[in-house]
């Protein structure tokens, strides 16, 4: 189980994605180091300002997990959230489509169904929304598109998307008839095989920790011999930690799982692609084939008429020693 420090909260949300998954592993990391709830909090607001517009929606998932889920350990984040989530919710609303705008206010009639925050704090936050209502221009409505199809995996739903993935990473990433795409993606190739090399499937360290749990926290029925308090305490912050590391490890997986999916869809794209550069170089092979065969023939017919003509040099004198013509100056000399 990692400690907590800004740094290491700033590489898990830049990690962050819309996967349901990355999303309560790390909601689980966040509430086990509640005490820093102040920190958590003021970084989540920085890094969410920072993040892209496809991204934004993703930190207020994650913000609505923590929210409802340390409810029952303590009021921290619930009332730390309160300072930044009117400013947060403006900012996200001011780049958002009109989809993005009806999944923020559902949020919020979650929290007021579930007494989550204050009507009037909820009120605040649907007018911080309206406000950001103004029409936006052409070409940012365009970017939005473009940003939400290069993020496919939905907060909801990741398995309907999957063909959508495939589809978005053909039309962007095709090293049909470009030497220079074809060997940026043979770069990306050898990067994916290098980074699954760490992948989680291969953290024997990890597997031994949860290998090495003890029973009483896999089976209910030994929580009969819970005889006092302290253990039960005891019990209960050992199942806290095995509950972290499980759905860490968990989320190391799924996204080790997406990896190698997305690494196939490459090899796939790739083999394709490879195997139609082969069938433009057979061609041209072909056709210098038969050039060559030309421009042999041509040297061997050309070589074949040198030879058939005669030798200068073995011609005879055909002056036979005769005396030499006389010059135009002689024929008309009066002597």
């Amino acid at each position: 189980m990692s400690s907590f420090s800004e740094s290491a909260l700033e590489k898990k949300l830049s990690e962050l994605s819309n996967s349901q998954q990355s999303v309560q592993t790390l909601s689980l990391w966040i509430i086990h180091h509640r005490k820093h709830s102040g920190l958590i909090v003021k970084v989540w607001h920085r890094e969410l300002k920072k993040a892209k517009c496809s991204r934004k929606l993703t930190f207020l998932y994650l913000a609505n997990d923590v929210i409802q889920n340390s409810k029952k350990k303590g009021p921290e984040f619930t009332k730390d959230f309160e300072t930044v989530l009117v400013d947060a919710c403006s900012h996200v609303a001011s780049d958002a489509d009109e989809n993005c705008k009806k999944h923020m206010e559902r949020l919020l009639n979650i929290w007021k169904e579930r007494s989550l925050y204050r009507a009037d704090f909820i009120q605040q936050l649907k007018l911080a929304i309206e406000d950001s209502n103004s029409p936006k221009p052409a070409d940012t409505l365009i970017l939005s598109a473009e940003e939400k199809r290069a993020v496919k995996r939905s907060y909801q739903k990741i398995q309907e998307e999957e063909d959508d993935e495939d589809d978005d990473y053909r039309s962007h990433m095709s090293p049909r008839n470009t030497d220079a795409s074809a060997t940026q993606l043979t770069e990306e190739l050898v990067k994916a095989l290098q980074d699954l090399e760490n992948a989680a499937s291969g953290d024997a360290a990890v597997r031994q920790k949860i290998a090495s749990l003890p029973q009483e926290v896999q089976d209910v029925s030994l929580l009969e011999k819970i005889a006092d308090k302290e253990a039960a305490d005891k019990l209960s912050k050992t199942v806290d930690e095995a509950c972290l590391l499980l759905a860490e490890y968990n989320g190391r997986l799924a996204a080790e799982l997406e990896d190698r999916r997305q690494l196939a869809r490459m090899l796939t794209e790739y083999i394709s692609s490879q195997k139609e550069a082969l069938n433009e170089r057979e061609k041209k092979l072909e056709e210098y084939k038969q050039k060559l065969a030309r421009v042999t023939q041509v040297r061997k017919e050309l070589k074949s008429h040198i030879q058939s003509l005669p030798d200068l040099s073995l011609l005879p004198n055909v002056t036979g020693g005769l005396a030499p013509l006389p010059s135009a100056g002689d024929l008309f000399s009066t002597d």
